[in-house]
């Protein structure tokens, strides 16, 4: 699914709802925050949890993410690329292939 499929869902889904009153980009971020806690607690005690229980978190984790970078009118792919590019730069492949190390311990 494309990003703006994607993006047209969730806003149809939140207008239906009147729900836009309640994301603020604070709520969104709180909210991005309470669904990657709850994503890490597939693995609390199992380090192969089910798919479908880290799929259905992974989702609600994105889904907030999109919300918050379309209410601060941020393309999600653009931002994404962008810090790519930045990562790049600081993790160049001759120096961080197979290292888990910091960029500024490479």
């Amino acid at each position: 699914m494309e990003t703006d499929d994607v993006l047209s869902a969730l806003r149809a889904f939140v207008a239906e709802r009147e729900w836009a009153q309640f994301h603020s980009p604070e709520n969104l971020a709180k909210s991005i925050s309470i669904e990657s806690a709850e994503l890490l607690e597939c693995y609390q005690w199992n380090s192969e949890p089910a798919s479908t229980e880290v799929r259905d978190e992974l989702a609600d984790v994105l889904t907030y993410c999109f919300l918050l970078a379309d209410r601060l009118d941020f393309d999600p792919g653009e931002i994404i690329l962008s810090k790519l590019t930045q990562t790049q730069e600081k993790y160049p492949v001759e120096l961080a292939r197979g290292r888990s190390e910091k960029h500024d311990r490479l």
